[in-house]
Order: C-alpha cells, then sequence, then structure tokens
C-alpha cells in the first residue's frame, strides 16, 4: 500500500511505504508527534505532527483513497 500526506496548507506528499519515516526525511527532523481524532469516543490515528505541519496521512490502494493511515 502507498501512502499520501496533506499537511494544513494543502501541500501533498507522496509516500512509498514508510509513513513516519519519509515525512521525517522530507522536513529533515528526528521527531514526530502523533495526530489523533475522536469519533463516537474512540481515538483514531490519523497522521502526525512534524516542524509546524499537521499531517494528514490517507492509505492509497489503485486509485482510491482508503481511511487515515
Amino acid at each position: 500500500m502507498q501512502y499520501l500526506a496533506r499537511d494544513q496548507y494543502g501541500n501533498t506528499f507522496p509516500i512509498r511505504k514508510y509513513p513516519r519515516k519519509e515525512l521525517l526525511k522530507e522536513f529533515n527532523r528526528q521527531h514526530a508527534n502523533k495526530m489523533y481524532v475522536d469519533r463516537s469516543g474512540v481515538s483514531y490515528h490519523i497522521g502526525y505532527v512534524i516542524a509546524g505541519h499537521w499531517l494528514t496521512v490517507w492509505g492509497v490502494e489503485g486509485n482510491k483513497f482508503a481511511t487515515p493511515a
């Protein structure tokens, strides 16, 4: 599965295999905070906060987006 990350400014970052590792390399950083969203009282991990960018990570299967990774 491949991934696509999108930040709060609308910039997109294609990811081949390892979202966290590849995003840290893209921003030349060594630390990422996990980003969560609450749905019906359950927290889901949806992305990372790296260098001031709030990145939602989406799984891509074929030409369709899966739910946030």
